[in-house]
């Protein structure tokens, strides 16, 4: 058995072009189907709160992992690090509701929901809305710090604590954040521009989502990546895509759940899926990534108070002895 990892640049790697030799087949078989399949609805109401119960596809993994796995292995997690994560992300997934949920998205199917509105720019939107964010947000994070302290540790620092005590500082400066960032964003706004069915104005959802990444990108990713467990990192992703895609494509967006505002989109739309645009699929690499960063910096910094307490400690020790 090899000892020896990946460098975390290259396991960086390494996970993208995972992703990749999924994604670039998926994409080119779906690119196949010229006339989409349509779903006949014939009742006015077809799933009668489908989207409150839905969000048990995020609250189950949330009580399993939390109630049961890490108790049950006895999972330490670095609590002042995974409760601040989720104060800092949780309230950008409610921003991004409350500003631009009825810029973004539509909401159809009424009965799909308790039909209790929930307060946000321009109307009430369903109040799943905001637990939507909420748990997604707590489903990843308990997901990969359980995958990554537990059930794939071994990959994990060898010496965490002794590695923070090299940090000098925590906030850095990653130029190929900025430079992605700025291609995608790019590349985004000339596909809707020449090939869109929807050239007017910009992709406005898009490009959210790629400065919600890229900006702590830019100032974590260069801290950040020598800690993330990629393994564990690669195995959040793809299953927080599977319960994503299952749950967009397969019921939310045929049964008229959530709709997407088509003029807000890059234009790229996956016709096999129900017309589910690009966006539906680049929000949970969004989330996931940024997730992961931000914790780990936290988690670093958490060490890294903690080497300092106790070196003076050790200081004040020895001058009173």
């Amino acid at each position: 058995m090899r000892e020896d990892h990946p460098s975390p640049r290259l396991s960086a790697w390494l996970v993208a072009a995972m992703l990749a030799i999924i994604a670039i087949p998926a994409g080119i078989t779906l690119h196949t189907v010229r006339v989409p399949a349509t779903i006949e609805i014939t009742s006015a109401n077809p799933t009668p709160h489908g989207y409150s119960f839905s969000l048990l596809l995020f609250v189950v993994p949330i009580v399993v992992i939390g109630g049961w796995f890490v108790p049950s292995e006895q999972v330490r997690i670095p609590k002042r690090a995974f409760w601040q994560t989720l104060l800092l992300l949780v309230p950008v997934g409610f921003g991004l509701d409350f500003f631009f949920a009825n810029r973004f998205f539509v909401y159809p199917n009424a009965g799909a929901t308790l039909g209790i509105g929930a307060p946000a720019l321009g109307g009430a939107i369903p109040i799943e809305e905001y637990f939507f964010y909420f748990t997604g947000f707590l489903a990843v994070l308990l997901l990969y710090v359980w995958s990554g302290e537990y059930w794939l540790a071994a990959y994990n620092v060898p010496d965490y604590p002794s590695a923070t005590r090299t940090i000098r500082r925590m906030l850095g400066f990653h130029a190929a954040s900025l430079v992605a960032g700025i291609v995608l964003i790019a590349a985004a706004i000339v596909y809707k521009k020449l090939f869109s069915p929807f050239p007017q104005g910009w992709p406005a959802y898009f490009i959210a989502l790629i400065v919600g990444s890229t900006v702590p990108s830019i100032g974590l990713f260069a801290t950040a990546r020598r800690f993330i467990n990629w393994r564990a990192f690669s195995l959040t992703l793809f299953m927080i895509l599977l319960i994503s895609l299952l749950w967009e494509a397969t019921l939310a967006v045929p049964y008229k759940w959530w709709g997407y505002q088509q003029k807000e989109m890059v234009g790229f739309f996956i016709g096999a899926w129900a017309g589910l645009p690009i966006e539906a699929v680049v929000v949970w690499i969004s989330v996931t990534y940024t997730t992961a960063i931000v914790y780990e910096v936290l988690k670093v910094r958490e060490f890294s108070r903690q080497f300092a307490l106790d070196a003076i400690g050790e200081a004040t020790v020895k001058e009173t002895g």
